[in-house]
């Protein structure tokens, strides 16, 4: 391996840009959030989160594992098998855990003022930690030794199986009685119920947050690529040090046996 492919390429132009447009975004949504948009007439200024919460449930549920989901089916199907897909629904799986944990830190955040609690078995609470749970099994079960093609098989059948989860999560606060509220903008009457200066806040942390979503597979899917180029490249060296050590113990055996075929000569000679 030369020093050229050992070093790390750098990240394409539109990778850098994706993820300083979503880094800019993000800021002013937060200054338009906290500064700008007024306070609600019920919720006062904890309202606030509504630009973070959603947006950030937004991009676990619905972007991350949708598109792993996704990506494991096409990688499922045999017209479309590649381990680009397996990739790409990993890191996706992975940006989306990172998420799935923040709609839940930021939802018991909300909660608290609000509920009076910071944690309580909620159908959209259970649902969303569930998910949280069945993919980081996904995770474990990429770490366990396999074939590359075996391993993204196996792990392509759970992300599809964890997907399920995902329309529960989104159905409970109609299927069930629940402390949590509504949709704000996905609800069933596709009727937003936030308005004015709010709602454009809102829907500019949406297009931020995607952005960085973007910005995070991107890496984390060169970083995939470069994990399996290494793990390859250890596994060659690896082997030759195997063939090396098979192939030495032969010429030594030689060697020794010689020297024992001179010994009895010299004595005699003696």
């Amino acid at each position: 391996m030369n020093a050229r492919s050992s070093t790390p390429e750098r990240l394409p132009r539109w990778i850098r840009a994706t993820g300083a447009l979503g880094a800019v975004l993000s800021a002013l949504t937060v200054w338009l959030g906290l500064w700008v948009t007024p306070p609600d007439k019920v919720q006062g200024n904890l309202v606030r989160l509504v630009y973070l919460h959603p947006p950030i449930a937004w991009v676990a549920l619905y972007l991350a594992f949708g598109l792993a989901a996704l990506s494991s089916l096409l990688y499922l199907w045999r017209r479309t098998r590649s381990l680009f897909w397996d990739r790409l629904a990993a890191a996706s799986v992975e940006v989306g855990v990172v998420f799935n944990a923040l709609t839940l830190a930021t939802g018991m955040l909300w909660g608290r003022p609000t509920w009076g609690v910071w944690w309580t078995w909620d159908a959209r609470l259970t649902s969303t930690a569930l998910l949280l749970v069945l993919f980081l099994g996904y995770l474990a079960l990429r770490r366990v030794p396999a074939t590359p093609e075996v391993r993204a098989k196996r792990c392509a059948v759970a992300a599809l199986v964890a997907f399920v989860d995902v329309p529960i999560v989104h159905f409970s606060v109609i299927w069930w009685q629940t402390l949590h509220q509504g949709a704000t903008v996905l609800n069933a009457n596709l009727s937003p119920t936030i308005h004015g200066s709010m709602a454009w806040t809102l829907l500019l942390g949406f297009v931020a947050l995607t952005l960085v979503f973007v910005w995070m597979v991107a890496v984390r899917y060169r970083i995939e690529v470069l994990a399996d180029r290494t793990g390859a490249l250890d596994l060659e060296v690896s082997l030759e040090e195997r063939w090396a050590e098979a192939a030495a113990p032969v010429g030594s055996q030689a060697a020794d046996t010689e020297g024992a075929g001179a010994a009895p000569a010299a004595r005699v000679e003696r």
